[in-house]
């Protein structure tokens, strides 16, 4: 067994465990917190998706994210709080948004690619700003949650479970399809598009296709902070949360499975940590973060993973 499954399945058993446990421990808070991380690991890795396996650096992604939250909270205005309505619908909105911004950023490379996915993101941002129904800069609240059959998303316990299964359902299928056929392809795209396309691989639908694919998780991301908030805002557009999931992928490994919880992980709790001890968090979590950056240059997942280790199943 790889040292990296050992620790899959370790974490795989706490985090089932942690909300059975945490109101022993005096941690009921920390069950949201929890909820909180993996909401951003599943849109950290939707963006692994592009960056880490396709090698696109995508700078407009927070425009999917903030999507995904407001066809919530415009359908819970009128009225729609039904999950297996609002959340499809805010993947579909959002992978609709991805494929048609990703059919005219795909066709620029390098710089101009990041640019033009900045300028997308930054127009979409300006956009919600201006719909002043909907709480222009201000934002708008969610007076309730969506609802889940059988289930009551109210309940800090219940919402986790629904958070960490979707989650698991996402990276199921993120597995099989970075070990298909497809997935390969993309590699082979990040790695020379030029012979692939020599090949005969048809490298931009490819590539549209893991864009929009990315698009469509991002948006389910968005659908599920914004149940986790009860507030979506226009701040989740902003470039600055694009480039806070860049950092997420970095520092948890590029083009690794598990990257993006990891970088999430670290992220988050660096934050939350550093916060409640000095309002002037943002050195020491940039001092911490190069820190880690240096120690594992392949990202604290492939760290994870660098060694492989036995155990006795006897």
């Amino acid at each position: 067994m790889t040292l990296q499954r050992f620790w899959i399945v370790i974490g795989f058993a706490l985090l089932l465990a942690f909300p059975l446990v945490a109101p022993s421990f005096g941690l009921e808070f920390y069950v949201s917190f929890v909820r909180r991380v993996l909401i951003y690991a599943l849109a950290a890795s939707a963006l692994n998706l592009v960056l880490g396996y396709g090698g696109l650096v995508a700078l407009g992604h927070a425009a999917f994210f903030g999507t995904g939250a407001y066809v919530v909270g415009i359908l819970a205005d009128a009225g729609v709080y039904a999950a297996w309505v609002a959340w499809p619908l805010a993947m579909l909105v959002a992978a609709l948004l991805a494929l048609i911004t990703g059919a005219i950023s795909l066709r620029t490379k390098g710089v101009y690619f990041i640019m033009i996915t900045l300028a997308f993101a930054q127009m979409i941002y300006y956009l919600f700003i201006s719909l002043r129904q909907y709480g222009g800069e201000d934002g708008m609240n969610l007076y309730d949650y969506s609802t889940f059959p059988g289930l009551d998303l109210s309940d800090d316990v219940q919402f986790y479970y629904v958070v960490l299964g979707l989650v698991i359902v996402a990276f199921l299928f993120f597995k099989r399809l970075i070990e298909s056929r497809f997935g390969h392809a993309l590699m082979g795209c990040k790695e020379n598009a030029s012979r692939m396309q020599a090949l005969g691989y048809p490298v931009y639908r490819i590539q549209l296709v893991a864009y929009s694919l990315s698009g469509a998780l991002m948006g389910l991301a968005g659908a599920l902070l914004a149940n986790h908030n009860l507030f979506v805002s226009p701040s989740l557009m902003h470039w600055t949360q694009s480039a806070d999931l860049i950092i997420m992928v970095l520092v948890g490994g590029m083009g690794l499975m598990f990257g993006g919880v990891a970088g999430a992980t670290v992220m988050l709790v660096l934050e939350e940590v550093l916060r409640n001890w000095t309002e002037y968090w943002h050195l020491p979590l940039g001092i911490l973060l190069l820190i880690v950056v240096f120690a594992a240059p392949q990202g604290l997942a492939g760290w994870f993973d660098r060694k492989k280790v036995s155990y006795d199943t006897n």
